[in-house]
């Protein structure tokens, strides 16, 4: 039996007929694309017309300028008036300090201290041992931060002490009141047993040395017949200094005397220090004790030294401790022992100097 040959009625060539056998592909001639292959029944797609550019005139000077400041901003809408609230910060200086503050301050000291002195010179007593029994307290709590503990029992009983015999006995006194602190610093002390008995007993001698014994000094100053006059020259210079020196160094300040202890303190506020204290103190010293000229000019230079010394030494143990202020009992100026930094070691000098220049 023969094949059905493609010529002979019903055969049926490979891929014909409403169902093309799978796997069976028509060669084609060309592989170029032949266009959408058109779906039953739908109908054709006509094609779309070319774009036709439209065309831009070169010449825009027939079109109107606007320019920017005749459009108003879409967004200019009244805004609502803020009201500005009262500022409570307080004027500050240079110095980091409220200066209204400050100068009320020293306002009232200044009052009490010339104030005792010009009516009842005994009564300066009262307030000079009652700003170092302060002072004394402000710098045993400023020592504790840095793990110092010195006994305040003693030191506040040897204060007194000192002051006392200072006002009673001279020099002799004072110096014998505080010999018997230190060594009850030190007999105190041994209740707390060894550990850190050494730095505890040298801290207490310290304090004791620092502040009562150079404030006895002005309690010397005030002994003689003329003493209010010797403690306000003592006490008017050392002011005049940190005037001078403040003034001085805001107006002019620009080289650091000592940027790692006292960053503000310039050689500039030094040297109005210095001016202020020779001025001051030549014509106290010629007008009221009579003394040669040049007398003023040392006491000047010398207070201003060493007001500039105890100002820098104090910085060096309260940056050491780590603490801005000894205290916060007076505002703008921080405790007791911050103003009398100065007027501690000036005391002892202006005690030595004015024995030799204005002799009793």
């Amino acid at each position: 039996m023969t094949p059905p040959s493609a010529d002979r009625p019903g055969s049926v060539r490979p891929g014909a007929g409403p169902f093309p056998r799978l796997g069976t592909r028509r060669a084609r001639t060309d592989d170029a694309d032949t266009g959408p292959v058109p779906v039953a029944g739908s109908r054709p797609v006509p094609p779309l017309p070319p774009r036709t550019p439209v065309p831009v005139p070169e010449d825009t000077s027939a079109f109107p300028q606007v320019e920017p400041d005749d459009v108003a901003p879409a967004t200019a809408l009244p805004q609502p008036a803020v009201e500005e609230l009262p500022t409570t910060e307080k004027p500050v200086g240079r110095a980091g300090r409220d200066l209204r503050a400050a100068i009320g301050v020293a306002l009232l000291l200044g009052t009490a201290i010339v104030g005792t002195l010009l009516v009842w010179p005994p009564a300066f007593l009262a307030v000079l041992g009652a700003a170092i029994l302060v002072a004394v307290v402000e710098l045993g709590q400023a020592l504790r931060a840095g793990n110092f503990h010195p006994p305040l029992v003693p030191l506040l009983v040897g204060t007194v002490a000192m002051e006392a015999l200072a006002w009673t006995r001279g020099p002799t006194g004072l110096i014998t009141a505080f010999f018997l602190t230190a060594l009850a610093v030190l007999v105190w002390r041994l209740a707390g047993g060894p550990a850190g008995y050494r730095r505890d007993a040298a801290a207490g001698v310290l304090t004791a040395l620092y502040v009562p014994l150079l404030a006895g000094f002005a309690v010397l100053l005030l002994a003689p017949d003329d003493g209010a006059a010797r403690v306000l020259v003592f006490i008017g210079t050392v002011v005049c200094s940190d005037v001078g020196g403040y003034a001085a160094g805001v107006l002019f300040g620009k080289h650091p005397m000592a940027p790692s202890i006292s960053p503000k303190k310039s050689w500039e506020g030094f040297a109005g220090s210095v001016l202020a204290c020779v001025l001051v103190g030549t014509l106290v010293l010629t007008l009221t004790f009579h003394a040669p000229w040049w007398t003023g000019v040392v006491f000047g230079v010398a207070i201003a030294v060493t007001a500039t010394l105890g100002d820098l030494a104090e910085s060096l143990i309260k940056r050491d401790l780590g603490i801005k202020d000894m205290g916060a009992i007076l505002p703008g100026h921080g405790g007791i022992m911050d103003r009398l930094d100065s007027l501690l070691p000036c005391a002892a000098l202006s005690y030595l100097l004015l024995s030799v220049f204005a002799p009793i």
